[in-house]
């Protein structure tokens, strides 16, 4: 069976519907995958990927929040089946492709979720497009990276997602082959389970006789170079908008420290806005979890989607 021939009977919760549509944005069409409201519809929220991810890193998340809400979520350019939209990318592109995604799908007014990359996209969102914006989640992303100064743009890009990065060049005879690559990854040590296994297998596109990751490796140096340099960090700093930050104390390959070392992320926070006295980005760490089983495990899902929901409650 073709890498992309089963992800879709088992990537939707079984309570809502699930279907994907086509976007028009600038240089071609986002996919956008939508999980309906079971029943009447409470409220949307807009879900952002990671830089080398696609929307079925959601899927778990949308099965723990409440059966009213609708979840929107694209395949950002350059990402899944989103891989073919040409033109630059970088945040404030795919925070304008957001947009037109809102706008296609009659949404006025939205809670922006956003994993890794996805928070910058969310933060941006939020200063260009502010009226489309009600709250914002970020999850471990959206606040500066710390990266020395005099790096290349490949040692940029290996220093941030080491070999994240590097398997964006390798091709594979099959896709047991990729599954195989992640079920050896350290992230995923004792995690593995069907709902991972589809998220990998849609990850995957045709290269002649063999099969490469669908995500652009051009695309995520052009992404990450944008987010290093100060685009998420400008947009947060004068965010008008409430925020949860939301992050676990493992990184790309369960090490410890994760992408926000503790001490460091203390003084990030306390340069970030506050009205009224009270901070406009609020923190919680959530243990037990690295920078991807935050969202693609079970428990780290629902833990996800309990800030989600409490945070639509607000």
């Amino acid at each position: 069976m073709s890498p992309r021939g089963v992800w879709a009977a088992q990537a939707h919760s079984p309570e809502r519907a699930y279907r994907t549509v086509a976007v028009p944005v600038a240089g071609g069409e986002l996919t956008v995958g939508v999980w309906d409201a079971a029943g009447e519809r409470t409220a949307d929220v807009l879900l952002v990927h990671g830089v080398t991810s696609s929307h079925l890193a959601w899927p778990l998340v949308v099965r723990a929040l409440p059966p009213g809400v609708r979840a929107i979520a694209p395949d950002l350019r350059g990402r899944g089946r989103s891989n073919a939209v040409t033109g630059p990318a970088g945040l404030a592109a795919h925070a304008d492709d957001l947009a037109a995604v809102l706008e296609a799908l009659g949404v006025a007014q939205v809670m922006v979720v956003g994993h890794s990359m996805g928070a910058f996209v969310a933060a941006v969102l939020a200063q260009r497009h502010p009226e489309r914006v009600s709250r914002l989640v970020l999850v471990d992303g959206g606040l500066p990276l710390d990266v020395p100064a005099g790096m290349d743009a490949d040692e940029v890009v290996a220093r941030v997602l080491g070999p994240t990065a590097e398997r964006l060049r390798m091709r594979f005879a099959d896709a047991d082959a990729y599954l195989d690559f992640w079920r050896g990854h350290p992230a995923f040590a004792g995690e593995w389970t069907p709902e991972l296994e589809e998220y990998f297998r849609y990850d995957l596109a045709p290269d002649g006789e063999r099969w490469r990751p669908a995500t652009s490796y051009a695309t995520t140096v052009e992404d990450t170079l944008d987010l290093l340099a100060g685009s998420g960090a400008e947009a947060l700093a004068g965010l008008r908008h409430p925020a949860l930050l939301l992050t676990v104390p493992r990184g790309l390959r369960d090490e410890t420290p994760g992408l926000y070392e503790a001490t460091r992320l203390e003084r990030q926070l306390r340069g970030m806005p506050r009205v009224r006295g009270m901070p406009r980005v609020r923190h919680e760490r959530l243990d037990g979890y690295n920078h991807y089983t935050i969202v693609l495990t079970p428990a780290g899902a629902a833990d996800v989607a309990a800030r989600v929901t409490a945070e639509l409650a607000l």
